[in-house]
């Protein structure tokens, strides 16, 4: 059936300014490969500090061919990525992007956000026909870079903030910690956040879980390698099978809107907790309407709602789909449906909400 457009006036400026925005937008979805491709081969680590390379001096220094790293550096040029100096020939990494394209310490630290986002488009055909069907498509089939890239954006926030912001605002849970408490971290993939509790809390005990077995043996291995001892745990299993009860905490980070029941998941937190623990839930930063969304954050986070928190919700059972900007109104419908009788926003981030959940 043929497209009828209707024939309205143009506006010659706006459609023009429209298709250089449309430019732009082209080249930033080519630049996030090239920044996974300069994270990957060193690029930008080459860079940092050097006080200007020329491409062969960029190439021999990360043993990667110059032609390759010569329009590499052309495009990070063109979107102010790097400074080019025409007199020399040379490109500088200014300190800004050093911090947030090499230092993994930092909560400006990006390349993972990238990572994810290539990985995303590199599975959207896949998206694209279910979308047709509305069937779901599981997290566990995505491609590598999903998983890795995922792990590698949220880690440098939870950094920053997990220890000494979010547990701090939480009623009473510091303190039980200190003391030696029970923790449950609930789809914890790739284990970062449950480490990270781990270290800062030495006399209490840790047990992650997610359903998805690869990132379950690459938390195991990290946690080896953190010699941690056998106060941490790991073990493959869905939200709704987490093992033990009796917990002080259980945490959930930027996971509930991609289960495909949340509330039944909300349901299983109340049999894991003790009478008097702390349900603590990390979520995507979200405004309640549509039009709060509608700005850089919210956009991003729009794009990989469609791409992977909605199918991955969907390819599970009941399948509500909350979608990464489901905001404070929805998570409350879930945590009040499971019966808990207290919820609060406790803290919040550009890129995270943080509340707190008590039966």
């Amino acid at each position: 059936m043929a497209t009828v457009i209707e024939q309205t006036e143009l506006d010659p400026q706006k459609l023009e300014r429209f298709v250089f925005r449309a430019v732009d937008e082209v080249g930033a979805a080519l630049n996030a490969a090239l920044v996974v491709m300069g994270d990957k081969l060193g690029l930008y680590r080459a860079l940092a500090g050097a006080g200007g390379l020329t491409p062969a001096e960029l190439a021999e220094r990360t043993g990667t061919a110059e032609r390759y790293v010569r329009e590499w550096l052309g495009a990070q040029a063109a979107g102010g990525y790097v400074e080019y100096e025409p007199e020399t020939g040379r490109y500088t990494l200014p300190p800004e992007q050093t911090v947030a394209l090499t230092d993994e310490s930092s909560p400006a630290y990006l390349p993972g956000f990238f990572q994810i986002a290539v990985g995303s488009v590199l599975d959207s055909p896949r998206i694209t026909d279910a979308a047709r069907t509305g069937d779901g498509f599981g997290w566990h089939e995505h491609v590598h870079d999903v998983h890795e890239g995922c792990e590698r954006f949220f880690r440098p926030g939870y950094n920053a903030n997990l220890i000494d912001a979010w547990l701090p605002a939480l009623d009473g849970i510091v303190e039980k910690l200190e003391r030696g408490g029970r923790v449950a971290d609930v789809g914890c993939g790739h284990g970062a956040s449950t480490i990270l509790m781990a270290r800062a809390f030495p006399r209490s005990t840790f047990v992650g879980s997610d359903y998805h077995s690869g990132s379950i043996e690459t938390a195991r291995e990290r946690a080896q390698t953190a010699r941690l001892g056998d106060r941490v745990r790991f073990e493959t299993a869905a939200a709704a099978t987490h093992p033990g009860d009796g917990y002080d905490l259980v945490t959930m980070f930027d996971c509930l809107h991609d289960m495909g029941d949340p509330v039944g998941a909300a349901r299983k937190v109340r049999e894991l907790l003790a009478d008097d623990g702390t349900w603590m839930i990390v979520e995507p930063a979200a405004g309640d309407s549509v039009e709060d969304n509608l700005n850089p954050v919210g956009r991003a986070y729009y794009g990989f709602s469609t791409l992977l928190c909605t199918p991955a919700s969907l390819s599970q059972d009941v399948g509500l789909a909350l979608g990464a900007q489901a905001g404070e109104a929805r998570i409350r419908e879930v945590v009040e449906a499971a019966g808990f009788t207290r919820f609060r926003r406790v803290a919040e981030t550009p890129f995270n909400l943080v509340f707190e959940a008590r039966p």
